[in-house]
């Protein structure tokens, strides 16, 4: 799959005309002893010799994913912060997602646990086309006063969870009379990679609450993308529409 890699602490893909699945944690989500055990863990999956049979790009997917698996097991099960037990921290999310919808992006499919969010989108080829455009702009910009000194931009991934997670910090630190860094700085991001695998995501967002035990069905979870389309009458794998709650 062809695309720009940005690596921090988390590898990130980005890809023209992609889908994402993004799970955003609370700042302090995972407690102390739970990020010795992560780092450790991504040490013990980094010293693994990888197998002939995978190429070094898929061997680094099954390790990110099996990276992301035990994550979610702290975020379930043993979570740190969980400020969205709170009703109206949790209302302010799962409405700030619409905000840009058919905008900026097509919504998939999400679901606003007590420590973390899952979202899964596609942004819109139209509104790349303008970041494509804003971006080139900055660029002659740049060229016509310091050459060598080339921005750094931000694709539009990275724009969309900016301005989401920027967005709700703030709101759900004042509904809550919270302050400071409301969420973890880095996201884990993934590029699905055909329809099987948006379904199976899908899937796995929207029972997210029935296997973490809060929850026995879906529909039971009211910040949940399966109550969206199920209220709205669409079809697996349409794209959510902002429609009057």
């Amino acid at each position: 799959m062809d695309g720009l890699i940005r690596r921090r602490r988390l590898p990130h893909l980005d890809v023209d005309g992609a889908t994402y699945f993004v799970t955003a944690c609370l700042n302090g989500s995972v407690p102390a002893c739970g990020l010795k055990a992560l780092r450790d863990y991504r040490k013990e999956l980094d010293s693994r010799e990888r197998p002939s049979e995978f190429s070094e790009s898929d061997w680094r997917m099954r390790n990110d994913k099996l990276y992301f698996a035990r994550m979610e097991s702290w975020l379930d099960d043993k979570p740190a912060v969980k400020h969205f037990v709170h009703e109206t921290a949790a209302d302010s999310v799962r409405d700030s997602l619409f905000h840009f919808v058919d905008k900026r992006y097509h919504l998939m499919a999400y679901c606003v646990m007590p420590s973390h969010l899952h979202l899964l989108f596609t942004p819109r080829p139209s509104w790349c086309d303008e970041v494509a455009e804003m971006n080139a702009k900055r660029v002659r910009e740049a060229n016509a006063r310091q050459p060598a000194n080339q921005p750094r931009f931000r694709s539009p991934r990275e724009i969309i969870m900016h301005s989401l997670k920027s967005f709700t910090g703030l709101q759900c630190n004042r509904l809550l009379g919270l302050s400071g860094t409301f969420w973890q700085d880095e996201s884990y991001d993934h590029v699905v990679r055909d329809r099987d695998e948006l379904f199976r995501i899908i899937g796995y967002i929207e029972q997210n609450p029935v296997k973490a035990g809060l929850v026995t069905d879906p529909l039971e979870w009211k910040w949940n993308s399966a109550v969206e389309r199920i209220r709205c009458g669409l079809q697996l794998g349409d794209p959510l529409i902002l429609k009057q709650r």
